[in-house]
């Protein structure tokens, strides 16, 4: 999203300005006993060589904007907007950039006492993180993705504490859902990542099946299975939650008319537009934005 990436694109542009080496920066947002969100901004691009780190908390981190790749002993992933990264303490690690620069996430750590009772308190058992690397962008966890979101943009109103509560559990539960992840070529890789960045710069542009696949020089029904695989959802599955991610922000910072968000969000029509966005958010684009507002 134009909004929310704006920050990272500018941090970019003074490292190659300043001719600076890539790095990661962290900005506590909250904090309390046994947990803390932060969000969390990395320069680093194909220039700049990995190098393993450790988990010491239970770790959950959005990405809001961005794209990398990340390893760890449950499998290697593309970590793309809207999806989850998942760790574990005593668990290494390590994030690389070898297709475009940067990356832009709300990250939120638990102590293993803490994050292990909530869980165990919603019915998972003492030990239910999930051992795989990664959630995709699903319509379960968009709500608790969209007011993060809000809320590092300062467009929102939050209780931290709260949403990381929230956000544990329904990690824990959606990801009894989510298949392990397939490794795919590297340069099926490296297209996806590209295709992925245009696609979160101008999530209302026409993007078509046909279009897509032929920029990727690959039949469809490849690029279908690649994209998926890589993403952990479908081209339209991805396309149409980047455009309700944008719509849920543009509602909370703006003040043009549910029609105009609408149709700059890449939605040919109002009615559309709201059974949309009400499968996805559980509520009308009004309610949202009335929420909202009154969360403030």
């Amino acid at each position: 999203m134009a909004e929310i990436a704006l920050a990272l694109e500018q941090a970019l542009e003074r490292r190659r300005t300043q001719g600076e080496a890539g790095r990661t920066t962290s900005r506590v947002l909250a904090c309390g006993a046994g947990w803390r969100i932060a969000d969390v901004m990395c320069t680093s691009g194909p220039q700049d060589r990995p190098f393993e780190e450790q988990h010491t908390h239970y770790a959950i981190a959005i990405v809001l904007a961005g794209s990398f790749q990340y390893r760890s002993p449950t499998g290697r992933v593309l970590m793309t907007p809207g999806s989850l990264m998942l760790g574990r303490p005593g668990q290494c690690f390590e994030c690389g950039h070898e297709h475009a620069e940067g990356d832009r996430c709300v990250s939120f750590w638990y102590a293993p006492d803490y994050f292990e009772r909530l869980v165990a308190d919603a019915g998972h058992g003492t030990h239910a993180h999930p051992g795989i690397p990664r959630i995709p962008p699903l319509r379960v966890l968009a709500p608790v993705v969209a007011q993060a979101t809000a809320s590092v943009m300062g467009t929102g109103e939050v209780s931290w504490n709260e949403l990381g509560v929230e956000l544990a559990v329904r990690t824990v539960s959606a990801a009894a859902g989510v298949s392990p992840s397939h490794r795919a070529p590297v340069n099926a890789e490296a297209r996806v990542t590209r295709l992925v960045r245009r696609i979160d710069r101008c999530p209302d542009a026409p993007f078509t099946l046909d279009t897509m696949s032929r920029d990727a020089g690959v039949s469809p029904y490849h690029f279908l299975r690649t994209f998926e695989r890589l993403t952990g959802v479908t081209p339209h599955q991805y396309i149409l939650r980047a455009r309700l991610r944008q719509a849920a922000l543009a509602l909370t910072s703006r003040e043009d008319t549910i029609l105009d968000i609408a149709l700059q969000c890449g939605f040919g029509d109002v009615s559309n537009f709201n059974r949309t966005f009400r499968a996805e958010f559980g509520r009308s684009p009004r309610a949202y934005r009335l929420g909202s507002r009154e969360r403030r």
